[in-house]
This record gives structure tokens, C-alpha cells and sequence, in this order.
């Protein structure tokens, strides 16, 4: 469980690091299976199995060959990474920061940056990017299955920023990427500070981020991979509002304005 402190933490910076989770014995199972499933071998496919920067320009950071591997809802085809993203500690904690007595997947989502051709992930807000769901309460589970550094592309994140609204549409990347520009500063409040933090997570361990943080990461030009595990979890009072398209538009099967539920959403955590 979470310490009073690191909640406070949470709820001030809007990402939080807890140290190791998982032992060397689990994240070597979750590696095998991200193997089988990246080279099409598991017996369900994902949701998604690409490279985010395929076809895109040189400034999203389509140039050389390089990669950003996604794949969304490993979980529905590997069984190993479901009862990962039913991991009791880890849920526990991200039913504290979400002050919820449930917790659901919204999805997962692996982002692989390979040894020196790894991509960078652009400055963005999560919640924007889920046009189907409301309020913005989701909290992220971000576990390394390798140790993320600065070297080999972490992610950096802006402090307060998920307490400033949807700021999508005016984020970009500045010169030299480690700190992020807005486009109409005078739509942020007086005191915000455009100053990032990198977020290093160690082999097996977990950062935790709000789904309107800011943050992004830059290529891996390191010869190590970069491979982790994030899963997306919604409290129990998330609600289906669609407002755009999202890949997991075809799993719904609620009305409009219910709880967002069904077989692709499980509950992963109740309180007892």
C-alpha cells in the first residue's frame, strides 16, 4: 500500500515512482511472451501490433527506419501479461491514487524502443487521445521490462500539468525535445512551469502517471532495448462517452453514458 506521502506525491506532481514490483523470474516471462506475440506466434493476437512511426514525416520522427513498437491489449493474448494486469500490488496501489473501490482495464499497451534505431514517443496527454471516455480519471501502471533511463529514451514528464486541462491540441515538442512548448501559453494558469523531469523505472519496477500528465520520450539512440508494459486503468465510475474514434470502439457494448464494462474491460480489482 501506498504511503500517505505518496499519494500527496501523486496527487501534486501527477506521476509517482514506487520501485520494484515484479522479480527478475516474472519479467523474464513476460519478455518470452512479448516475443511470441511480437513475431505473430501467440494464440490470440493483440488489438494492435505496429510501429507508430511507420509512414510518418522526419519531424514525428518517421526517419532511417526507426521504431516505436506499440501493441494494444497484449493482455487478450498472452494470459501471462492479463495476470499481470491483475497484479495485486500493483492494482491495490492504482485503486489508491484513483480513490476507487474498482478497477477495470481500459487497455494495455506496449511501447518497445529498439537499440539505436528506437523512435521517439511525442509530447502528449493520454485523455485526449481517448475520445470515448469521461471524466478524465484513468491512471496508468507503467512497468520497465528493461531498465529505462535517460540513455535509451525514458519517459520525462511535466510536473502539475495534469491539473491544467486538455491541452492536447497546443502541445509540441521544443528544440531540443526534453522540454515540451505550448502553443498559447495565456490558456495555462500564471504560476505553470514548461519544465520536465525524466522518469527512470528500473527493470521490474513501476512509475505511475495521471491520464492528463504531460509526457513523451525521446529516441533510443542507446544499444540496449527499451521494452515495458503499461497498463491503463479506469476507476469504477468511468463512464462510455464518445466524442471521436479509438481502436477499442468495436469491444463496446454499453449505451451511451454508461459505465464503460463487458469482457474487454474486466474488473481487475475490487476492494473486499
Amino acid at each position: 500500500m501506498l504511503t500517505d506521502a505518496q499519494v500527496q506525491e501523486f496527487d501534486e506532481k501527477g506521476f509517482l515512482g514506487v520501485g520494484r514490483v515484479l522479480d527478475d523470474e516474472a519479467v523474464e516471462r513476460l519478455r518470452a511472451d512479448l516475443d511470441l506475440v511480437m513475431a505473430g506466434k501467440s494464440p490470440k493476437p493483440p488489438v494492435l501490433n505496429r510501429n507508430m512511426l511507420a509512414g510518418k514525416s522526419e519531424y514525428e520522427g518517421g526517419k532511417g527506419g526507426e521504431a516505436v513498437i506499440q501493441i494494444v491489449n497484449i493482455w487478450q493474448a498472452s494470459e501471462v501479461f492479463y495476470q499481470h494486469a491483475c497484479h495485486p500490488t500493483i492494482t491495490a496501489m492504482a485503486s489508491q491514487l484513483c480513490r476507487t473501490d474498482t478497477l477495470r482495464i481500459w487497455h494495455d499497451q506496449i511501447q518497445y524502443k529498439p537499440p539505436e534505431q528506437g523512435g521517439p514517443t511525442g509530447w502528449h496527454q493520454d485523455q485526449p487521445l481517448w475520445p470515448i471516455l469521461q471524466p478524465p480519471d484513468l491512471i496508468s501502471a507503467w512497468v520497465a521490462l528493461d531498465d529505462a533511463t535517460v540513455e535509451n529514451g525514458c519517459m520525462w514528464m511535466v510536473p502539475g500539468s495534469h491539473t491544467w486541462g486538455n491541452q492536447q491540441k497546443w502541445l509540441r515538442g521544443g528544440p531540443d525535445f526534453i522540454n515540451p512548448e505550448h502553443k498559447d501559453v495565456t490558456l495555462l494558469p500564471a504560476d505553470a512551469r514548461l519544465k520536465a523531469e525524466p522518469i527512470e523505472v528500473m527493470k521490474g519496477a513501476c512509475a505511475f502517471h495521471h491520464c492528463l500528465t504531460w509526457h513523451g520520450s525521446p529516441h533510443n539512440r542507446s544499444k540496449r532495448p527499451r521494452r515495458a508494459i503499461a497498463v491503463h486503468y479506469m476507476p469504477g465510475h468511468i463512464r462510455y462517452e464518445p466524442t471521436g474514434r479509438h481502436v477499442m470502439d468495436q469491444f463496446v457494448n454499453v449505451p451511451k453514458g454508461d459505465v464503460l464494462s463487458g469482457d474487454t474491460f474486466p474488473v481487475v480489482y475490487q476492494k473486499k
